[in-house]
């Protein structure tokens, strides 16, 4: 039987998640909502944003405590649902 690989992030930590897609209406609300779902602890003044300097896209980025790769994960797979979501951090 062979060992899972070892994790480079031991749980709880730190975690900065940055998204980034088209500048669209639903775009940031598809965010905050996922993010608030999966990281109840996380409030809605610690999202930040920032336009592209066209305009034309927005990041929303935050930092939270994960508890768990599970929850990292299972959060990667929901944001990346959304075909307004061009890359997660």
């Amino acid at each position: 039987m062979e060992d899972e690989p070892k994790s480079i992030l031991e749980f709880p930590c730190q975690f900065p998640i940055k998204v980034i897609g088209r500048d669209e209406p639903g775009f940031r609300a598809f965010v905050v909502a996922n993010l608030l779902v999966h990281v109840p602890e996380l409030y809605p003044e610690d999202i930040h944003e920032r336009p592209s300097s066209g305009g034309k896209y927005i990041s929303l980025s935050a930092t939270f405590t994960a508890q768990s790769r599970e929850q990292v994960d299972t959060l990667y797979e929901a944001l990346g649902e959304n075909k307004q979501v061009l890359m997660v951090l």
